[in-house]
């Protein structure tokens, strides 16, 4: 027979293989749902109209009449209502977004990336819970993901106007060939800077796997950020990007805590 080292050497190479696939299928079907998820709470429809008269406004009940100041976005079912029903305190957002709208978008990467990091530590780790690594990447949702999307998404928008293929596509190439590189290195050195390395570690770091990080957002984010220029206001950019992004934020919690 095989000398025992082999076999076991054999055995721990399958149980990587088995745990690497096993992880990769877990972030599928997450990506998947918060995909849904987030569809669903713009009440997309493929089925249905984007946009649909109304007899009588009046006839709308107060609590689902879209106010003249929002921004509309394709995605309502009706330019008259905000379907309060497909997320609970939906209208309330959006009265934050028009009154606070960097502290509103700052808040929802913040719960954004909570989740992400959440779900990675009880489904995909078998440590024990890290409190400071979860505060930490948290608070990169608050500080910079929030604020930094709303004032990129916001100049793209106005450089590059239009929701026709060649205006949907342009904007998804600078947001995944200029954009991305830039969001990824902020986001190795922020961790570098909060758990205290050195500026050339840092950099190794950089180096190592922020074109992996690249290569992971160019499998999902193409498809995600040509829905999201093709029918998302820009007002509600983010918290589209933060629906799905709970599942990459995953992905950036594992390549940035190896």
């Amino acid at each position: 027979g095989q000398p025992r080292h082999i076999t076991s050497h054999k055995s721990q190479t399958e149980t990587e293989a088995i745990q690497s696939a096993t992880m990769k299928l877990n972030l599928t079907i997450i990506l998947v749902i918060s995909f849904c998820l987030a569809a669903s709470a713009f009440g997309v429809n493929p089925q249905q109209p984007t946009v649909k008269k109304v007899a009588t406004v009046d006839s709308v009940p107060s609590a689902f009449r879209k106010d003249s100041a929002v921004v509309q976005s394709r995605l309502f079912r009706d330019v008259n209502k905000v379907r309060g029903g497909a997320v609970p305190g939906w209208a309330a957002y959006n009265r934050a977004l028009e009154d606070s709208p960097l502290i509103a978008k700052a808040c929802t990467s913040l719960v954004g990336w909570a989740l992400g990091d959440l779900l990675t530590q009880f489904f995909l780790s078998n440590a024990a819970f890290d409190m400071k690594r979860f505060i930490t990447l948290s608070l990169f949702g608050f500080l910079y993901h929030g604020p930094s999307g709303h004032y990129f998404y916001n100049w793209l928008d106005s450089k590059v106007e239009g929701t026709d293929g060649k205006s949907v596509a342009m904007k998804v190439a600078f947001d995944q060939i200029i954009w991305c590189p830039l969001f990824m290195t902020v986001f190795f050195t922020y961790l570098g800077v909060v758990n205290g390395d050195s500026f050339s570690a840092i950099g190794n770091k950089i180096k190592n796997d922020l074109l992996a990080a690249c290569q992971g957002s160019w499998k999902v984010w193409p498809i995600v950020h040509a829905v999201n220029f093709r029918f998302i206001s820009t007002k509600h950019r983010l918290v589209f990007i933060n629906g799905v992004q709970i599942a990459f934020n995953m992905f950036l919690s594992l390549i940035g805590n190896k």
